[in-house]
């Protein structure tokens, strides 16, 4: 899954790194080291400029919700819950389906989050022990430094009970697309832990490699088999994965140093 992330490019990198056309300073967002669901992020995408006399595609930096509320719902309360759509299903889920063939987008990420439960605390889980399980937070970033493309969907949603004018009467979020995560060993794993993404958690969110951007930004793309190719997950040994101090598990917390690799991890894990 995706839970949180990390997003501290700042929007003229990501303008020259994307080929982004068109983009507002206004929606200028401040780099976030612990992005979490209902934040807004930046989210690539390509559609018609709104007002535009030329009907033309423009790939756009957009500033989205993380939490997509679909198109039919009658409120905005379960964003939270769908702050991610599984690859396997994206293609037939009601709320996904759409947005997949017509509406998906680039989430730019330096990485993601993910934790593992520490030994004695799965140990006393296993004995039904009623304890909360203490966990060790990994930091998962490409290996090379590059920028970690998230493949998304981002959907529409018009709250009602606001005039037409007003500036909030549209919502425009988004969800991360996941996928089985990797078996393969890592590309730069740590002394001590995890030697797969797989040994951290089961799933992760959909990395796509440079070659896909193009043609999954493609509005004109609208065949879901085709689609569904580019959902393949990356080649293996692209990433690395390190232990980070567990003040990233509150989200009150943020900055760089969120990032700062560990020595060794704070709570024992499963490894």
């Amino acid at each position: 899954m995706c839970g949180r992330y990390a997003a501290s490019r700042r929007p003229e990198d990501l303008t020259g790194l994307f080929q982004i056309e068109k983009w507002e300073p206004t929606e200028a967002l401040a780099p976030d080291w612990n992005v979490a669901p209902t934040k807004e992020v930046y989210a690539v995408l390509e559609r018609p400029l709104k007002d535009a006399d030329d009907p033309r595609p423009v790939r756009q930096l957009r500033k989205l919700r993380w939490g997509l509320v679909p198109s039919f719902a009658k409120n905005p309360e379960g964003a939270a819950r769908m702050i991610n759509a599984r690859a396997e299903t994206v293609h037939e889920k009601p709320s996904f389906r759409r947005p997949f063939v017509a509406r998906r987008c680039i989430l730019p990420a330096d990485g993601y989050y993910e934790w593992v439960t520490g030994t004695e605390e799965r140990e006393l889980e296993v004995k039904g022990k009623k304890k909360r399980p203490r966990k060790q937070p990994y930091f998962v970033t490409p290996a090379d430094g590059s920028v970690f493309a998230m493949a998304g969907l981002y959907e529409f949603w018009r709250d009602r009970t606001l005039p037409d004018d007003h500036p909030q009467s549209w919502w425009v979020t988004c969800s991360v697309i996941t996928t089985e995560a990797e078996t393969g060993p890592l590309g730069v794993a740590p002394a001590e832990g995890p030697r797969s993404l797989s040994d951290i958690h089961p799933r992760m969110p959909l990395m796509l490699t440079e070659d896909r951007w193009d043609a999954w930004l493609d509005p004109a793309r609208t065949d879901p088999d085709e689609l569904r190719e580019l959902l393949a997950p990356p080649p293996t040994g692209l990433m690395r994965a390190y232990p980070v101090g567990t003040a990233v598990s509150s989200v009150r917390n943020n900055g760089p140093e969120l990032l700062e690799e560990l020595e060794a991890p704070e709570v024992g894990t499963l490894f």
